[in-house]
């Protein structure tokens, strides 16, 4: 994993790697954006991350993939859809090879929104 410290935006990160990761992650970011419109952009643990009533998700481009960290919970509500992709606890690994499934992480994104917004209600 390529360390990046004193990158504080994720227009930093992202501007730190060749031109063709730069268009995958900007797109990646693009699609968290629209399916969590609230959301908040941070950099946590060296990682892009997206924030509403909790951490939604963390990215971060790798060597051989593209690691999109959603949670264990949406790992395992997901697992049909996520078969095609090499999964463990919490982790998707999105190959460079073969284009990003921007609908599908969408709808992963909504979900997390919709568990946040339950927690925080159940914290009340």
């Amino acid at each position: 994993m390529k360390k990046h410290p004193g990158i504080n935006t994720i227009d930093e990160y992202i501007s730190s790697f060749q031109e063709e990761r730069q268009k995958i992650l900007k797109k990646l970011r693009e699609t968290i954006k629209r399916a969590a419109p609230e959301a908040e952009e941070k950099i946590s643990y060296q990682m892009p991350a997206f924030a509403y009533k909790g951490i939604l998700v963390y990215f971060a481009a790798q060597a051989n993939h593209i690691g999109f960290y959603p949670g264990a919970e949406a790992i395992e509500i997901f697992k049909e859809d996520l078969t095609p992709y090499e999964t463990s606890k919490g982790t998707v690994r999105f190959s460079y090879e073969k284009p990003l499934p921007l609908d599908l992480i969408s709808q992963i994104v909504k979900f997390r929104v919709i568990s946040n917004r339950e927690k925080e209600t159940l914290r009340k």
